[in-house]
């Protein structure tokens, strides 16, 4: 019983926090190969079996940076996969873009100028100002601290199809009270110009990943997939020493009762998680694709835990089938009631394209603040600040006993805790809701009637009764193989063999060639071009909804 797990041990989480402030570690570099083979000789000592793997990978490390206005230089940091200037750097005319968004560049011509913008450096702005063909970027960080940001729209490491993705402006970042005096002077009507100077090492090399593994129910059986970054920036205490320590006490305590699980567990620790845009986990997804797709039931990844003032469990990431077992591991660990936010387009969430069911990311939040940020981990992310002062030991022991007991579950439960009822419910409502927009264009119909099956099959599975082993294992495997075709469509565009962009993507982007069809007005002259498109997408979700309730439909009739 998940009552009788034994509590994380504080000392043993504090002294990880102890040896993870020792280094700061970009990816690729030695310090960080040496803290990874920290990582190895605890998961050893565990009782894992261990491989570290060595990998290329694309990684931009920020250098030195220059901004200089009127003769005055100001305080700044650059960015992982900003362009790298010559000492001189670039000089062009400011332009304000808001907080950048497509909406604030649309009408302004920015080409050749440097736009300043609202808030911390993202991947979105640098797209958008990258397409508009400005010359760099001038974030103004919400208060006084800089923080260290990749700005790369590619996912992982970038192909020959996707490499001009990557940011072609230099961008920087200063502090608000100087952003605030430059926004003035253009809100005045004044000509301000600027010069930027960027150095940015950016190229291929080998990062490391660590690889442990307990395989008690046999090497070819389903297994839990656990995650979690290594690399940081500065010390990254918190983000993510806090999560590795989390992932070395749960994978000690887990193994101590190894002879009750169902199922294997695998342990990765990523490098390129912050230098290469989740490179790690993205190489991990493509090279070891196959055995992901036979043999992974769930990922669960964890970043950031125990933070000091990390007092709000409600707000993590969890995909739609998995939202019943968090709530109520939170609730009961925690005493909150769990929002099931969606997963964002973040944390190494690199394997919805092979359709594995996923939980988590960072699951403690700061309170609301007056301020508005990117995140709420935190005022010390992502910045020199994120050192052990910022860890909160209760904290840490709680998060790591929410994901101990969340693991618990995946690895001993006789029948996998996926409630693809919850995900028929999500779906429904978007199908009712297009089936109305689209108002007879395109007939629809019959995916609310496969949108339904799903439903009735997954009830159904919910209310079975004790189950033989055998028959458990066959419910597994269709749930299994009802998730590869049922998680893409709710994380990815469709495409299970390449990664989407690092962009913010819509909810169920599957469904954009509805959408766009939808959208459209009466009597458009673009209707039948959409119509197109729009027919292919139904298909797309019909086919995924037909393989995944014959799926469910198998371990029913058995």
């Amino acid at each position: 019983m998940a009552e009788a797990l034994p509590k994380p041990d504080r000392e043993r989480l504090m002294a990880h926090i102890g040896e993870f402030a020792r280094r700061v570690k970009l990816s690729g570099t030695a310090e960080e190969l040496e803290s990874f083979r920290y990582l190895q000789a605890r998961m050893d000592a565990y009782g894992y079996r261990t491989t570290l793997l060595s990998h290329d990978a694309f990684i931009s490390l920020p250098g030195a940076a220059r901004v200089e206005v009127d003769g005055e230089s100001l305080r700044c940091i650059t960015h992982s996969m900003s362009a790298a200037t010559s000492q001189t750097g670039v000089i062009g005319d400011l332009i304000h873009v808001g907080e950048g968004s497509e909406a604030d560049f649309a009408g302004k011509d920015v080409a050749g100028k440097i736009v300043l913008v609202d808030g911390i450096a993202t991947e979105e702005v640098a797209a958008l100002a990258s397409a508009a063909g400005a010359l760099g970027e001038l974030h103004i960080s919400p208060n006084e601290h800089l923080y260290e940001m990749c700005v790369s729209p590619v996912w992982g490491s970038p192909s020959q199809h996707t490499r001009g993705k990557l940011p072609a402006t230099v961008i920087c970042s200063i502090a608000k009270d100087d952003g605030d005096r430059l926004r003035g002077r253009l809100a005045r009507g004044e000509a301000v110009a600027a010069t930027l100077s960027a150095e940015v090492d950016t190229g291929w090399r080998k990062t490391p990943l660590l690889v442990a593994e307990l395989q008690p129910a046999g090497d070819d059986a389903p297994f839990v997939l656990f995650s979690g970054h290594h690399d940081t920036w500065h010390f990254g205490v918190m983000d993510n020493g806090g999560a590795n320590a989390t992932m070395l006490e749960a994978a000690r305590l887990l193994a101590l009762r190894a002879a009750e699980w169902r199922r294997g567990l695998r342990i990765c620790f990523w490098s390129g998680h912050s230098h290469g845009r989740y490179s790690g986990s993205a190489w991990y997804a493509d090279e070891y694709f196959d055995e992901l797709d036979r043999r992974c039931a769930v990922h669960v990844n964890v970043d950031s835990t125990g933070g000091e003032g990390a007092t709000i469990l409600t707000n993590s990431g969890v995909i739609d089938e998995l939202r019943p077992l968090a709530a109520e591991v939170i609730e009961r660990v925690a005493g909150q009631k769990h929002a099931g936010r969606r997963h964002g387009r973040a944390a190494d969430q690199s394997f919805w394209g092979v359709g594995i069911p996923s939980m988590f990311g960072s699951l403690s939040h700061q309170p609301p603040g007056p301020v508005k940020m990117l995140t709420a981990l935190g005022w010390w992310w992502h910045t020199p600040h994120d050192t052990a002062d910022h860890i909160d030991p209760g904290n840490l022991s709680r998060d790591t006993a929410i994901v101990l007991e969340v693991l618990w579950r995946l690895l001993t439960s006789p029948v996998l805790p996926l409630d693809y009822s919850v995900y028929a419910a999500a779906l429904g409502e978007q199908i009712a809701r297009l089936q109305e927009e689209l108002a007879g264009r395109l007939d629809i119909s019959g995916l609310s009637r496969a949108v339904e099956e799903l439903r009735v099959c997954a009830q159904a599975i919910l209310e079975t009764g004790d189950s033989s082993p055998e028959k458990a294992g066959r419910i597994n495997a269709s749930l299994m193989r009802a998730g590869r075709h049922l998680v893409p469509l709710n994380y990815t565009s469709g495409e299970r063999f390449h990664h989407d962009s690092a962009l913010p993507h819509p909810a169920w982007p599957s469904l954009e060639g509805l959408r766009a069809l939808a959208a459209l007005p009466a009597g458009s002259p673009d209707t039948a071009f959409c119509a197109v498109h729009a027919r292919q997408t139904r298909n797309r979700v019909a086919h995924a909804l037909r393989e995944a309730n014959a799926a469910l439909r198998a371990a029913l009739e058995d």
